[in-house]
């Protein structure tokens, strides 16, 4: 199992998936990685989705499946489903 830190950005005008330096983030994502073990993976997800009723969230889904060539079925929320800042783990 693997997790991934995730910043969102909904209402974008594009969508993309990038992988980001975990240094350049907030200094709270660091302690947080820590505390889940080697090197996590972070990335940021522009979405066109808007942050209402879970579309946002089925669209980072889905955003991260196509980057990372699984299912999304693999793929579950485990901290900040109501936030722009999110854990994902991958199974």
């Amino acid at each position: 199992m693997m997790k991934i830190f995730v910043k969102v950005k909904p209402n974008s005008k594009t969508e993309s998936v990038k992988k980001i330096d975990p240094e350049r983030g907030r200094e709270g994502s660091q302690r947080v990685s820590a505390s889940y073990g080697v090197d996590p993976a972070h990335f940021e997800i522009r979405t066109k989705s808007t942050p209402r009723e879970g579309k946002a969230n089925a669209a980072v889904i889905s955003a991260l499946a196509r980057h990372l060539g699984i299912s999304k079925s693999q793929i579950k929320i485990l901290a900040g489903a109501k936030s722009k800042q999110k854990i994902f783990e991958i199974l």
